[in-house]
């Protein structure tokens, strides 16, 4: 079988819900206003690609390849990050909505996340080292044997990190933030 491959195409109000995407592997491609509600991208490949305001909601993405890719105004809650094909996986989010979405093990280094909603996220025994969160809600996100060094948390807000449990040098925290960090040790910060 042939891999049909889709190269610099912009995409706008398509509905792909019902798994009619052609192509195997997108190159420099636009998604605008796209929805990908509980579709099928499984084994698929986005290099290069743009999602903006698309709905990813209950999509398989097993094994899918996301290399270079932008989301801005994405609904990605629960993603299941953790499944795709990790070799050169590369993302960044802008004003996303990526609540219960889980990162587990994965090596994502330098991943920028502005502005998102990463409620009850999941980035156990992940490699995040350099990455920023910037102004994100990470209310109930675990961080759990995660390598958090100069990562930029100093605008992220509602976290809960344990220093025991997580590489944090040269990690980047606001001082309204140490709570999220002392939370263990039973202490009262005023």
């Amino acid at each position: 079988m042939i891999e049909k491959i889709v190269e610099s195409k912009n995409y706008s109000n398509e509905d792909f819900s019902d798994n009619r995407m052609l192509g195997h592997k997108y190159e420099d491609c636009s998604f605008k206003h796209c929805n990908f509600t509980d579709a099928h991208l499984s084994g698929k490949t986005f290099m290069d690609c743009r999602f903006e305001d698309c709905d990813f909601s209950l999509a398989k993405i097993k094994d899918t390849a996301f290399k270079s890719v932008q989301f801005v105004q994405c609904k990605l809650v629960g993603l299941k990050f953790a499944d795709c094909n990790d070799f050169l996986i590369s993302f960044n989010f802008e004003h996303c909505n990526l609540n219960y979405a889980t990162f587990r093990e994965l090596k994502i280094p330098k991943t920028i996340f502005v502005q998102c909603d990463l409620q009850q996220s999941d980035f156990s025994d992940t490699n995040l080292q350099n990455s920023v969160f910037e102004k994100c809600d990470l209310n109930h996100t675990i961080f759990d044997g995660t390598v958090l060094e100069q990562v930029d948390f100093s605008s992220a807000f509602n976290y809960t990190i344990d220093p025991a449990n997580n590489k944090l040098s040269k990690a980047r925290f606001s001082s309204t933030g140490l709570k999220g960090l002392l939370h263990n040790y039973d202490i009262i910060i005023e």
